[in-house]
């Protein structure tokens, strides 16, 4: 069942691992016709696509198994060699995983949680041995790391560091990474002067223990009766976004807003300059200068997704999306490079070694280019 709903997901543009998962993800994403082709003797499909049904903008086909065909008979996938299940179905290897219980040296936990990405039309030998080299349990064995690592030599990343844990927040302070696992927070963000700030879940500004500056302690009393949707910070100014898709930036000299999506803002980033980028449920980012005239904030990515996470660092722009989709785009040359981790992303953070971090409800994965 595992491969179908992830099969759904992909085509849908959402992340989800389960049934629920996946209705919970397409309630919360934007509403817009589609169609989807099931296969009919999957265990658990028919239930499945009444529910989708139910939503009222998916189409749903039941699609019957071909006749088989004579031929020579497949064996079943070698579990334990990373070089085969790369190159195998991998409907044929989820379903595989799904019904043995082996550990595989830590192969059967990576596939069964970066899978979403595995089952994805396009997606090389390689692309799924970066993806199960960024999901291996700490406890995977050193010779399946160094095979799949071999394995994903073609690949644009290579994996320089996996923390397992949760990561629902990212950003850099003071040139180092800063990231928070609460369930709570929604972002995180630094002032230059080092004071850290959070936001919640309720979309209300969390401020240190100790006396808060004023600009805080202002920002925080506009957010406790108008809730933020998104967080940033750069030198002495506050960024925040908002459900009617505005951006707003707070400094001692004064209050700057633009009207920026259609929708709410979803993720905001700001880099020197200061230069910022908004990020919205429309599937756009924009850049614009908090301290210049309001109107001017160019589209600098668009995809038909909600933007998930931005972080900047002077021309690097990494941008996550719903679809389970990373990039971190050189927006001088207008280059963009992929990845795809499986779980729905989080957080991302551009370091100042010129490395990634993503953030997914299950690991925190450093990543170098290739």
């Amino acid at each position: 069942m595992r491969a179908t709903v992830w099969t759904v997901a992909n085509a849908l543009g959402v992340v989800a691992g389960t049934p629920g998962e996946l209705l919970t993800a397409l309630l919360d994403a934007p509403r817009r016709p589609d169609r989807v082709v099931l296969p009919a003797d999957t265990p658990g499909v028919r239930e499945l696509a009444a529910e989708l049904r139910v939503l009222g903008h998916v189409e749903v086909a039941l699609e019957e198994p071909a006749p088989p065909r004579p031929a020579a008979p497949r064996g079943r996938p070698r579990l334990s060699d990373p070089r085969a299940v790369c190159a195998a179905d991998p409907v044929r290897v989820t379903r595989a995983y799904e019904d043995g219980p082996g550990a595989h040296g830590g192969l059967r936990t990576a596939w069964l949680r970066a899978g979403q990405a595995l089952v994805r039309d396009g997606q090389t030998p390689a692309d799924r041995a970066l993806a199960l080299l960024a999901a291996l349990p700490g406890d995977a064995a050193a010779a399946l790391r160094a095979e799949l690592a071999a394995l994903a030599a073609g690949a644009p990343w290579t994996v320089a560091d996996v923390r397992e844990g949760r990561v629902t927040a990212l950003t850099v302070c003071g040139g180092r990474p800063v990231e928070s696992g609460d369930p709570r927070t929604r972002a995180v963000a630094c002032l230059g002067d080092g004071t850290r700030l959070t936001l919640d879940e309720r979309g209300r500004l969390r401020t240190p223990a100790a006396p808060a500056p004023r600009l805080v302690e202002a920002v925080a009393a506009t957010l406790a009766t108008h809730p933020a949707t998104a967080l940033a910070a750069v030198g002495d100014t506050v960024l925040t976004g908002d459900r009617m898709g505005s951006a707003h930036a707070f400094s001692l000299s004064g209050l700057r807003q633009a009207a920026l999506h259609s929708g709410r803002v979803t993720a905001l980033a700001a880099t020197a300059g200061p230069l910022a980028y908004s990020g919205g449920a429309d599937g756009t980012v924009r850049a614009w200068r908090p301290d210049g005239a309001a109107g001017d904030a160019p589209v600098v990515a668009r995809r038909p997704h909600p933007v998930a996470a931005l972080h900047a660092r002077g021309t690097a722009l990494a941008v996550a999306w719903a679809d389970g989709l990373v990039e971190l785009r050189d927006l001088e040359a207008r280059a963009a490079r992929p990845f795809r981790p499986g779980p729905a992303v989080r957080a991302v953070a551009v370091l100042p070694d010129g490395s990634l971090a993503v953030g997914t409800d299950t690991a925190c994965v450093r990543l170098r280019p290739a």
